[in-house]
């Protein structure tokens, strides 16, 4: 297992359901359960319960021997955000009139079965619960998204290649890791000696614990502090570099309403020479999982500038290679793209 590190969870893009930058996944709480019969068509039916019988809980499945997927209704949504404190938990958000999705589902659920309870997999068909695909900002489906600790992490739109979305998920558990989530669902399920003995992780160090702890209580600020004070100490720090390029960017975002969201986009459109329009836009897309989108407007921008604006976009867009994950393939791409403006 990756060692712990304090690197927070990427909030997503902002919208009216947020909170402090993130998905107010709360406001999904106590709806009414849907009528029977309420799902689509379009897919196979999960393996194991039916989706009526599924706010049993995943646990559950994986101790009768079944795969690691609950279909996600309204009823036994929040039983998964309670469960991603333990182990990550994979969404799959799926409508009967995508012919994508039926595939996508199945792919995911081979994979997710294959990290031996580490992940849990839960299918939602949006066309029943509507509100989980405005709640994460759907805008095609398939579409698969995370929820680490109750916070949400973009994974990709549409199909994907197995390799690729084993590459997500490897990165989706470092992440999880790093914020202390590192269960796994054995066949006692997330009480048992198994997923405690797995839950055992060393502690954090101390500067690292004290911004870890300023994140748990929305102080951006403080956790900034304290992630700087590590780098002082010990200038190598990647984990503390890192964490501290998160923050500063929920920092940013917590400032940002929705309508301040659509002016800025809208200024940016504007006036592509405008620095504070375009690195506002590119936190907001890279938060929200449109990666691509946030590190090639960036590039963009420094292509078209010089001076000390270009700098100020070069470091930003350095900052937000960090965010990402410098392994990354997008980063990479980027990187290469930044090298071709500059020289």
């Amino acid at each position: 297992m990756t060692s712990p590190a304090s690197r927070p969870v990427p909030p997503a893009a902002a919208n009216p359901l947020n909170l402090r930058g993130a998905v107010d996944l709360s406001s999904l709480k106590q709806r009414p359960a849907p009528p029977a019969g309420g799902a689509g068509a379009g897919r196979p039916p999960a393996a194991g319960p039916a989706a009526g019988e599924a706010a049993d809980g995943a646990a559950d499945q994986k101790m009768a021997g079944a795969p690691l997927r609950v279909d996600v209704t309204e009823a036994n949504f929040q039983e998964l955000v309670d469960l991603s404190a333990q182990v990550p938990v994979v969404i799959a958000l799926w409508a009967g009139y995508s012919p994508g999705s039926a595939e996508l589902v199945d792919v995911l659920e081979r994979i997710v079965d294959s990290y031996d309870g580490r992940l849990v997999l839960g299918a939602a068909d949006i066309e029943a619960f509507p509100q989980l695909a405005q709640a994460f900002q759907v805008q095609a489906v398939p579409t698969a998204v995370a929820v680490v600790k109750g916070q949400p992490v973009p994974l990709f739109q549409g199909g994907a290649e197995e390799q690729q979305v084993r590459s997500l998920f490897d990165e989706l558990l470092k992440l999880a890791a790093s914020n202390g989530v590192t269960g796994r669902l054995g066949a006692g399920g997330p009480g048992s000696a198994e997923a405690e003995a797995e839950a055992e992780v060393p502690p954090l160090p101390p500067l690292h614990q004290k911004a870890f702890d300023a994140i748990e209580a929305g102080d951006y600020a403080g956790a900034a502090a304290a992630y700087r004070q590590a780098l002082t100490e010990m200038p190598a720090d990647a984990e503390a570099k890192a964490g501290l390029s998160q923050v500063e960017l929920m920092g940013r975002l917590q400032a940002l309403s929705a309508a301040e969201t659509d002016a800025v986009r809208g200024r940016a459109a504007q006036e592509p020479d405008n620095l504070d329009a375009q690195l506002a836009v590119a936190d907001v897309d890279v938060a929200g999982g449109h990666v691509e989108d946030g590190l090639g407007r960036i590039v963009t921008f420094i292509g078209r500038n010089f001076g000390p604006e270009r700098e100020t976009a070069r470091v930003r867009l350095l900052e937000l290679f960090d965010v990402v994950g410098t392994s990354d393939e997008r980063v990479a791409k980027a990187r290469q793209n930044l090298a071709r403006v500059l020289f």
